[in-house]
């Protein structure tokens, strides 16, 4: 079992930035793909970042440019550094570690962009 403990989410206003961290209770990132979902209200939780475990890193289409996903090792945490923040970018950011039919996820934190 692995604990996942998201922090960082808050209001901002549009333009504005905000690093969102991923605290996992144990080293899994040699064997685990890391992502950044999120969910806004009335719509599907999609996929925004992806960090697989040989570091590459993939975005959706409309954070490109914009977010970026990094980890950190020694402290078992995955970042989302988001800038250029839009209204749009207002939801809930779940992180997820996937590892073929093994889903991880945490709570959740809520990102709310003004504008």
């Amino acid at each position: 079992q692995v604990l996942l403990v998201e922090s960082g989410g808050g209001l901002v206003q549009a333009g504005g930035s905000l690093r969102l961290s991923c605290a996992a209770s144990r080293s899994i990132f040699s064997v685990m793909t890391m992502n950044w979902y999120r969910q806004a209200p009335g719509k599907q939780r999609e996929v925004v970042a992806t960090l697989t475990t040989s570091g590459s890193t993939n975005y959706a289409d409309s954070v490109k440019g914009r977010f970026t996903i990094s980890r950190d090792n020694g402290k078992n945490t995955v970042y989302l550094q988001m800038n250029s923040l839009k209204p749009e970018d207002t939801a809930i950011y779940y992180c997820n570690a996937a590892m073929q039919i093994v889903n991880y996820w945490g709570q959740g934190t809520q990102v709310t962009v003004s504008s």
